[in-house]
């Protein structure tokens, strides 16, 4: 089986040059960053948000960064600089390993799972998935998670369009409906 960076040399490159008319290989869009953010919400037991820092440090390879709150409101409980969430920026080997485990595994794991639908692209063909389960990733095991949290990842592309980015992540794999 290819892997994501395989499978844009091989098969996305061409297709997509043939497809839109590209007459360079640097002028085709590309995978640029995976941005994954979670949000801890009410979680104030420092516990569990170490566990969720493991869990999601298990998940992507990389450690977050503890994302803190920029203003207070009073109806959320929530003060300046009080941690609210999580995120990790992925890029290079890190990026391309995340992206197989998530077509690959993760994806066909998700319940209820038809397809991404082309409402969650932007403008600049950028995709924005939720995943509302953690476990469904590969490296939870079943036994040792207590709760269930859920992410978000984007992912970043160097499409102008919307059609580019949505030819592009289909060539890719990802199952688009």
């Amino acid at each position: 089986m290819m892997t994501i960076r395989e499978r844009y040399q091989k098969v996305a490159l061409p297709e997509l040059k043939k497809e839109f008319g590209f007459s360079n290989a640097l002028a085709a869009p590309r995978l640029r960053k995976v941005v994954v953010n979670i949000g801890t919400g009410r979680i104030r037991d420092q516990k569990q948000l170490e566990i969720i820092e493991k869990s999601f440090t298990a998940i992507t390879g990389q450690k977050p960064l503890l994302r803190k709150a920029k203003k207070a409101i009073a109806s959320f409980k929530t003060r300046v600089g009080m941690g609210i969430g999580y995120s990790v920026t992925l890029r290079g080997k890190r990026m391309y390993d995340f992206l197989d485990r998530l077509v690959g595994a993760a994806l066909p794991r998700t319940r209820d799972f038809r397809g991404i639908p082309q409402s969650s692209f932007d403008e600049k063909g950028n995709l924005t998935i939720g995943i509302k389960e953690h476990i469904v990733f590969p490296e939870m095991i079943g036994e040792d998670v207590r709760f269930i949290f859920s992410l978000e990842a984007t992912v970043v592309t160097t499409a102008k369009t919307k059609p580019e980015g949505i030819a592009l992540l289909r060539h890719l794999g990802f199952p688009i409906k």
